[in-house]
Formats: structure tokens, C-alpha cells, sequence
């Protein structure tokens, strides 16, 4: 975190002009957040890093797009338009994700310091609705954009094995054949089944649409994130939101469009595994919840272990043919690339979960009921299954963060297009509402 606030004001000093820093709100530890803006167009911009803790990405590519885009005023003078790049929204969160960042890259590096917050503290999520919204994160967050009103703005999301793919609120036409086309320059997999819009309409191929929120549970902002967020409340004003997410290890199956052999045969062996995996690891924390209570910070590092254990039984009925839960909402047809993606989640679920109680007992410098040795063997064997079974490979950040710039910029220029056309048919775009001047430090 400190690296790239620092990073973004070197690129300041360098571009004063053009280029500036200000803090717009302060985490819920007192970390700053900081917004680079380039340029002094009249139409904005948000692009916003950092939305989960464990998905660091995005930093990597607000910095190389903040390089594009200063290198070329089609992007800013040229189209009237202000870059607003949210550097990091949960940086508390990514601090503790920094035992991991500097590699080795592993799987089970990654995932033995392995954080996310239990679904109330991520600031993008409005579980009361954004009137409510209580985290010192969203409110900063809810009340840029209020400021900026920007006709298009960016989350960026990271996925830890997989493939990338782009979720929109409103169609972007051209936006598929571009993705497909970077991807394939850069050796990125597409996911064409992704697990996260397994119910939500699909606009190209691995390009989907965020349904409208609606009031849900803790198990339908785990499962299908179709709950109120801070994607949605400026969608009636104009504003289109992008979700990119790319991938960290990447698998070229979900790629797969082609039907299964046996699809149902398949549901069921992921299904019947997600229960099996569930009861050793609440098997592992009935033994060591005792003593996590000695861990610095228990309750916070609980919450998400806590979580997941609660939803993974209905998931597993979900997608378990013949039950009562996959009749009452039928899963859509399934490709190959679909039921890839089902079991990667099984699997990234159980080792998020076993990677966090490890971390747990280290916290607590002892481990009276012998379990570290239990949970290292099943985070072993659960991460040679991601590399035998699903050919899990490591994309440097690199790579990664060029994957999401290019996306970044490709639905900008879209974007652009589509509202010349809009505005030469009188047709209402987005980012419809009077422009307001950015507030400047």
C-alpha cells in the first residue's frame, strides 16, 4: 500500500499539471484513501482498486492505466473527460494480504496468508442499502460518487484461479469480441461459465449482466452477488458500471463451451465433495474455536470462516440434481466451461476457508489440539488437485495488470462511441445528468 501511494505521487510531481492526489476518506484503521485524478475534463471517470482485500490487482493497473492515459489526450483533452483512479477502497484489508504479495507464488503461499473480510465489512456490498451504508469506506466511496457523477466506472476484481471476464449494468455492444481479442494476445483464459453470474444474462461470451439489486441473504451476496452494491446507485442517473476481473492462476477450461458428457454425474461429485470438505473443516474448528480467542484480532479473522460454513450447504443443494433447492430454482444449461468453474469453487471455497483458520493458530503461537498438520495436508492436497485437475497455472501480475488495462480502455472507447451515437439520435446515454466540476485540493 505504501508502494503505490508513493508510486502515485512520484507520477504527480512528474505531471502537476495534468495529474493530482487528494485523500477523499480515512479507513476504518486510519489508512488514507487516495483518488488520482488526470485530466480537467468536464465528464468523469471512476475507477476504483482494491474493492476486495485479497485482490490486489487492481493497483498494479490503476498505475499503468494513470501511464496511458497521461501519454495520450484522446483519453482526457480529446473527449472532455477526468480519469478518477481510487487507488485502493479496502486498504486495512489489503495489508493483511501483503504476506502473500511478494511471492513465492504459490497456491499454498497464497493461500496460508490468505485474508477477506466476513461479507458485512466489504465496503462494496450495501446489505441495508447505501442510506444505511455504515463503513467509513463506502460512505467515502457512495459519496464520490455523488460528486463526480461519472457516466462509466470500473471495479477491479482479481480471480484467484480461473479465467477473466467482464460483468456490466447495461449492455456495452462490441465489448466481447474486444476482451476475447486481448485475452488471446496475452495468453489470459476466458471464462465462458463464470461461477459468480451463473443465473445473470449473457451479453458476448464471458461478458455478463449484473441483474437489478434486490434484498437478499448472506447466501445470495456469496453465491450470486445480486445484492444491493455500490455498482447500482448512480445506475439510474447514467452511469454504466464494468466489473473486470482478471485472473491470478489461470485455467484453460473454463474456456470450454462444449457440452458435458454427463453433466449430472459431475454436479454431483462437486456437490458431494462440498459437503465432505465441510465437515472436516468444521470438524478442524470445533476442535481449535477454544483457543482462537487468544488470536490477535479473532473475531475479525472468524467471520469470514463463519460465513462460508454457513452457506456451503445450501450451495451444494443448489447444484445437486434431484434436490429440493435445484428444483425450486433450475440451474441454466451447462457447458463444460460452467461446470469447470462450479468445481474450481468447491475447491477455492475449502482452501479460503483452511487457509484462514491456519492463520488463525499461527496468530495464537499454539496449537494444543494438533491441527496445523491437519489443515497443511488438506491445503496441500486441495492445491495439487487445482494443478492436476484443473492445470492451474501462474499469470504474472504483470500480465495481469495489462490484461485489465486493455479491458479498461476498451470499454471506455465503446463507451465513447456508443453516446456519440446516442447523442446524434437524441436518444438519452450514459452520464445523461449535467457534468459537476471535481471538487479539487
Amino acid at each position: 500500500m505504501d508502494e503505490l501511494s508513493a508510486r502515485a505521487a512520484r507520477l504527480v510531481a512528474e505531471h502537476p499539471r495534468t495529474a493530482r492526489l487528494h485523500r477523499i476518506g480515512t479507513s476504518r484503521a486510519g489508512a488514507p484513501l487516495w483518488l488520482l485524478s488526470i485530466g480537467h475534463g468536464s465528464r468523469h471517470t471512476l475507477v476504483v482498486a482494491g474493492p476486495h482485500a485479497n485482490e490486489p490487482v487492481g493497483g498494479a493497473t490503476v498505475l499503468r492505466l494513470a501511464d496511458r492515459i497521461l501519454a495520450d489526450p484522446r483519453y482526457t483533452d480529446d473527449a472532455d473527460v477526468t480519469w478518477n483512479l481510487l487507488l485502493c477502497l479496502d486498504p486495512d484489508g489489503a495489508r493483511r494480504n501483503e504476506g502473500w504479495l511478494a511471492g513465492p507464488y504459490t497456491l499454498g503461499h497464497h493461500f496460508r496468508n490468505f485474508f477477506r473480510p466476513g461479507f458485512l465489512e466489504q465496503p462494496e456490498w450495501l446489505p441495508d442499502g447505501a442510506d444505511a451504508a455504515a463503513l467509513p469506506e463506502t460512505r467515502a466511496l457512495l459519496d464520490l460518487q455523488d460528486e463526480l457523477r461519472p457516466f462509466l466506472q470500473f471495479s477491479l476484481h482479481g480471480v484467484d484461479i480461473g479465467g477473466g471476464f467482464v460483468e456490466l449494468t447495461d449492455d456495452l455492444p462490441g465489448l466481447a469480441p474486444r476482451l476475447a481479442h486481448t485475452a488471446s494476445r496475452l495468453g489470459i483464459p476466458v471464462e465462458l461459465g463464470a461461477y459468480d453470474a451463473l443465473y445473470w444474462p449473457v451479453l458476448g461470451p464471458a461478458v455478463y449482466r449484473v441483474p437489478p439489486p434486490r434484498r437478499g441473504g448472506l447466501a445470495a451476496a456469496l453465491t450470486e452477488a445480486a445484492v444491493e452494491s455500490t455498482w447500482f446507485p448512480r445506475h439510474r442517473q447514467g452511469t454504466l458500471t464494468a466489473i473486470v476481473e482478471a485472473p491470478m492462476w489461470g485455467v484453460v477450461a473454463v474456456q470450454d463451451a462444449t457440452p458435458p458428457a454427463d453433466r449430472d454425474a459431475v454436479l454431483r461429485a462437486v456437490s458431494r465433495t462440498l459437503r465432505h470438505d465441510t465437515r472436516l473443516l468444521e470438524g478442524v474448528l470445533a476442535r481449535i474455536r477454544p483457543q482462537l480467542s487468544a488470536a490477535p484480532d479473532a473475531a475479525r479473522l472468524l467471520a469470514p470462516v463463519d460465513d462460508y460454513l454457513l452457506v456451503w450447504p445450501g450451495l451444494a443443494d443448489a447444484w445437486d440434481p434431484g434436490t429440493a433447492a435445484a428444483a425450486d430454482r433450475p440451474l441454466p444449461p451447462l457447458s463444460t466451461a460452467h461446470l469447470t468453474a462450479l468445481r474450481i469453487a468447491g475447491r477455492r471455497l475449502v482452501l479460503r476457508t483452511a487457509g484462514l483458520l491456519h492463520r488463525l493458530l499461527r496468530a495464537t503461537g499454539h496449537d494444543p489440539a494438533g491441527a496445523l498438520p491437519d489443515l497443511d495436508r488438506l491445503i496441500d492436497a486441495w492445491c495439487a488437485d487445482c494443478h492436476q485437475a484443473f492445470g492451474a497455472r501462474w499469470i504474472p501480475v504483470a500480465r495481469q495488470a495489462e490484461y485489465q488495462t486493455r479491458v479498461v480502455l476498451s470499454a471506455f472507447d465503446l463507451a465513447q462511441r456508443h453516446a456519440r451515437v446516442r447523442a446524434r439520435s437524441g436518444e438519452p446515454g450514459w452520464g445523461a445528468e449535467a457534468a459537476v466540476p471535481m471538487h479539487r485540493e
